[in-house]
């Protein structure tokens, strides 16, 4: 859990002893400097959700709404001015922009993310192969980054994440760089993943798909609204 400062936000979410996630009256602004003046430029203002174990759930917002920011807060690799942050330990985090090292291949990337998240060597392989399997990319397990499309990055991005097979998902436009096939690819893992119990934010600009998700919930003007 993160405690914050006590600056002012909307009625805290109800609590649940069940949540995976439970984000409450985030704040957020990024300091502007343009000489001889600076100010601050609020993103997040008050933003609030809570994801309950076995759903699919969007985040939708228009470019520049502050989605991507609100997703770093989650996942903890951004700090809130103010607010509380509570989730699993048990999580992954698909980033929109792949981070990824140009010079290793994908068995590398695995073998090293798979380490971090101390995966057995059994537990590894088995995820590994059925991940290449599922995406369609096992033949490019032994390309380094470097000789890969954007779409493959993508696949190995959304890969990383999914490896330990985690309670929580946190996928920001996950599918942006898939074509129609690996779309529906990716919808069939995230289901399944749902209906074994876990969860999925996915976050993006737009969703054509509606009926794929539990719940949704609009970004707009900072905080955030359920549809």
């Amino acid at each position: 859990m993160g405690q914050l400062s006590d600056r002012e936000h909307p009625e805290p979410l109800a609590p649940s002893d069940e949540a995976v996630l439970s984000a409450d009256g985030l704040y957020k602004s990024y300091r502007r400097t343009a000489w001889p003046h600076s100010r601050r430029t609020p993103v997040l203002q008050g933003a609030s959700l809570s994801l309950a174990p076995g759903e699919i759930v969007g985040l939708v917002g228009e470019n520049g709404s502050g989605k991507s920011t609100l997703m770093k807060i989650l996942a903890g690799d951004l700090v809130a001015d103010s607010g509380t942050v509570e989730r699993t330990d048990s999580f992954g985090y698909c980033p929109q922009e792949p981070v990824l090292y140009e010079r290793l291949t994908c068995d590398e990337h695995l073998e090293l993310f798979g380490a971090a998240y101390g995966l057995e060597a059994a537990d590894l392989e088995r995820s590994r192969a059925e991940l290449y399997e599922r995406l369609e990319y096992e033949r490019f397990a032994d390309r380094r980054v470097e000789e890969l499309s954007g779409g493959t990055r993508a696949k190995l991005n959304l890969t990383i994440a999914m490896l330990h097979d985690p309670r929580l998902l946190f996928l920001d436009e996950p599918y942006a760089g898939f074509d129609w096939d690996t779309y529906q690819r990716f919808w069939a893992i995230s289901e399944e993943r749902r209906d074994a119990g876990a969860t999925l934010l996915v976050i993006s600009h737009f969703i054509a798909d509606e009926e794929r998700f539990d719940r949704i919930y609009d970004l707009v003007g900072g905080t955030t609204v359920q549809r």
